[in-house]
Parts: C-alpha cells; sequence; structure tokens
C-alpha cells in the first residue's frame, strides 16, 4: 500500500477540478445528491450506469434510480469498460454521473479482471478528461472487518480505489443521511 510521505502531492492539492467523488453509505442521499449536481451544471446529463441486473431485488434497485431521472439523462450501461464509457461520452457540454464504483468494482472481481491495471485506467482517464464528472461510490470500510475473504478483498479494493481517485478528483463529497460534507 502507497503511503503518502512529505514529498507526494496529497490528495488535498490535487486532482481534476471538473471531476467529483461522492461517497456514503447505502441509502445515504449519495445518488440523489449527485444527480442534483450534475444537474446543476447545466449541461447534458450523462448517466454511466454500471449495476447487472440479475435478480429481482436490483432491477427494483435499478427502477427506482431510472424513475428519478426525466427524458434529458441520457443512459449507457459500463459494467466493465468504465474508462472506455468515459472516454465515449465524457466531454464539452456533457456532465457524466458514474453510479456506481463500488458495482464496477464488483463487475471486476467477477469477472476476474486486473483491478489494479483498469483503477489506474480509469484514474488516467480521470486526469485527463476536459468533460464535468461525478463518480458516485459506497463507503464501506467504516464498519466491521467481514468475515470471509471475499468480503475483506472487496472492501480493501474499495478503499484503494476511492484513495486513488480521490486523489484524481478535484473534489470529494462525503454524503450521510442526505447531508453532504465537502472532503476535498
Amino acid at each position: 500500500m502507497a503511503v503518502l510521505t512529505s514529498d507526494v502531492p496529497r490528495p488535498e492539492t490535487t486532482g481534476n477540478t471538473a471531476v467529483t467523488l461522492v461517497l456514503g453509505g447505502a441509502r445515504s442521499g449519495k445518488s440523489l445528491w449527485a444527480e442534483s449536481h450534475v444537474l446543476a451544471s447545466r449541461l447534458a446529463p450523462v448517466y454511466l450506469a454500471t449495476a447487472e441486473a440479475h435478480d429481482e431485488e436490483m432491477r427494483r434497485r435499478v427502477a427506482l434510480h431510472r424513475a428519478r431521472r426525466d427524458e434529458h439523462w441520457t443512459t449507457v450501461e459500463a459494467p466493465l469498460d468504465l474508462a472506455g464509457a468515459l472516454r465515449d461520452h465524457a466531454g464539452k457540454g456533457r456532465a457524466v454521473l458514474v453510479d456506481c464504483l463500488t458495482l464496477w468494482l464488483s463487475n471486476l472481481m467477477a469477472a476476474n479482471r486486473d483491478i489494479a491495471g483498469e483503477c489506474e485506467a480509469l484514474c488516467r482517464e480521470l486526469g485527463e478528461i476536459g468533460g464535468h464528472v461525478t463518480l458516485v461510490s459506497n463507503e464501506v470500510g467504516q464498519g466491521i472487518v467481514p468475515d470471509n475473504k471475499l468480503a475483506r478483498d472487496f472492501r480493501d479494493q474499495a478503499g484503494f480505489l476511492h484513495q486513488q481517485v480521490a486523489a484524481a478528483a478535484g473534489s470529494v463529497v462525503l454524503v450521510t443521511a442526505g447531508l453532504a460534507q465537502v472532503l476535498k
């Protein structure tokens, strides 16, 4: 694990100012906050959906998110190639919402993809992107240590991903109980 030292730029002083990371727990209001943030830009809203609805419960969750968005939103499914989807859909005149990084991470893990390589590609794209991008992710590392290896690996990978994206982002917001706190 990388350790921040005095000779390494601290995350709070670096990052692409057009990129915002929104963190929060389950049902914290982070997606609603992020949608409002994207709409406030007055740019054409693009929703990059990482979810794959494999069961009825997940189909209901996806339907709830879709019901909040009107016809002005363009929805693009991007369960695995998030860097490529950003390259294709972010740009001048658009504001992209990625919802969510933790579902994307679980998709990568299930597909046995190179997690470190995919995260590096995402952060490289975020550093070069010219358009407005907001990324949503679940903060999963503040609870108990999971009792199985897969869950511990997921929690650890999510933490590393959040650190990398936070460093690449110009702003980071934590949403709790629908209230946003600016971290960076």
